[in-house]
């Protein structure tokens, strides 16, 4: 498929499709799509929260459903189960794209994405896009069925098959090859490596600056050099993985069919302290926000962590899943879909929201927005008032919140009386003289 036909084929389905994405909503606004009742603003004042924006993702509501709603720190990403795409801005709730991807109702796995792009795996194409446009880059067929999502960093992109096996692509060479139309036919010459394990690999691929880790169902966890498939360590488990392997701050929480919850260090496999015993099966990703960890065991509740010994804080009951933290609070949902709002140092619980209608909520541990989705694809984002929380917090990537500006005092300083010392600036060690 080429570029121009991809771009064509969005447009069309953007137009033809009974519902398309609507802009952000007013302020007074409490109605939705078709009769979908948002969030009120009563509610949301109750317990300390404004609603930023809502908005309709580009998907037929008579058959079609969300597959997958992914969020980094600039976009939201909604995935429709015919193939159909739409990002919206983070922080505006601005439609910026939509594209249909693949063949229609294709298998898909969610879509991961770096600084500048999205990658998302349809079917046996993995179809790379411009984050901020939507402009199709290439497109590339892959050698065999992904099993999990591809990890993805600045120059390489990892995934797992079926097969066991983990493959490595040059994102430049394949950006090369797109560019001369070679792609369809030497995309081969892309593949840096392949790496074969014992059976189906069942984790998406953590990647960082060296290695590359991941689980495969031979009961083994592997951490492969990024440059070439050189086995860095390989740790072998008494049970198979049993959910998504979290990355935090240099080390690797795991968890485990024996109901244990592991932490190792992703450079070197070390042990950083003992399996913490859950007591029941751990199918949910950890979830690390500053020094504590997340785990939601089936019918177990939630219980908190220390990230830095594994001993327990607290554990609270009734608690099914993550979806977001700020510096106080954490997010979390119960076993009717209700959103539960817990007190981040003891558990407590500081209040209940009735939000069932979205049955879709993002497990948003990258900042402290809230982002909720029907499956009809209304999409709703959600922060804390104040003006303290008019930026998001970045919890797994602060080096990428941009410098915010400083503004000057809103009252003036009274002028310096003639003849006085100049006075000391306010912290930064420097003096400043009146001018005459």
């Amino acid at each position: 498929m080429t570029q121009s036909r991809s771009i064509s084929i969005a447009l069309i389905l953007s137009l033809a499709l009974p519902l398309v994405t609507l802009g952000p909503a007013t302020a007074s606004a409490q109605q939705g799509i078709r009769g979908q009742v948002l969030p009120s603003h009563t509610m949301l004042r109750r317990h300390g929260l404004v609603r930023m924006w809502w908005g309709q993702a580009t998907l037929d509501p008579s058959r079609d459903v969300i597959a997958h709603m992914v969020v980094d720190e600039d976009i939201v990403v909604i995935q429709a189960s015919s193939g159909a795409v739409t990002a919206f801005d983070n922080e505006s709730g601005r439609r910026i794209w939509s594209a249909q991807l693949g063949p229609r109702d294709a298998p898909s796995q969610p879509a991961v994405t770096n600084r500048d792009f999205t990658f998302i795996p349809a079917a046996r194409k993995l179809y790379c896009l411009d984050k901020f446009s939507g402009e199709l880059l290439w497109e590339l067929k892959l050698p065999r069925t992904p099993s999990t999502s591809p990890a993805v960093s600045e120059d390489q992109i990892f995934y797992g098959s079926y097969d066991g096996s983990i493959f490595a692509f040059d994102l430049h060479r394949v950006r090369e090859l797109y560019r001369k139309k070679e792609l369809t036919k030497w995309g081969f010459l892309a593949r840096q490596w392949r790496f074969k394990t014992g059976k189906q690999i069942t984790t998406p691929p953590i990647v960082t600056d060296r290695v590359v880790n991941f689980a495969s169902l031979d009961n083994s966890l592997y951490s492969i050099t990024t440059g070439s498939p050189r086995l860095q360590w390989q740790s072998e488990t008494d049970s198979p993985v049993s959910a998504p392997i979290t990355y935090h701050g240099g080390f690797l929480y795991i968890a485990c069919e024996d109901f244990n919850l592991y932490c190792l260090n992703a450079e070197n496999g070390n042990a950083r302290w003992q399996p913490f015993p859950s007591g029941f099966p751990i199918r949910r990703a950890p979830r690390v926000i500053g020094q504590q960890v997340f785990i939601f065991p089936t019918a177990g509740g939630l219980f908190s962590l220390s990230a830095l010994t594994g001993k327990r804080n607290w554990w609270r009951h009734g608690i099914t899943d993550f979806v977001g933290a700020s510096h106080r609070r954490v997010y979390t949902t119960d076993h009717v879909g209700n959103i539960v709002i817990l007190r981040r140092t003891d558990g407590a619980v500081l209040g209940t929201m009735p939000l069932r209608q979205f049955g879709v909520k993002f497990a948003n541990n990258r900042t402290d927005r809230l982002f909720l989705a029907t499956n009809s694809g209304m999409l709703v984002a959600i922060r804390e008032a104040g003006a303290d929380h008019e930026f998001p917090v970045y919890h797994q990537n602060p080096d990428l919140l941009p410098i915010l500006p400083e503004f000057a005092p809103e009252t003036p300083r009274p002028a310096a009386p003639a003849g006085a010392a100049p006075a000391a600036a306010g912290g930064n060690g420097t003096t400043t003289t009146p001018k005459n």
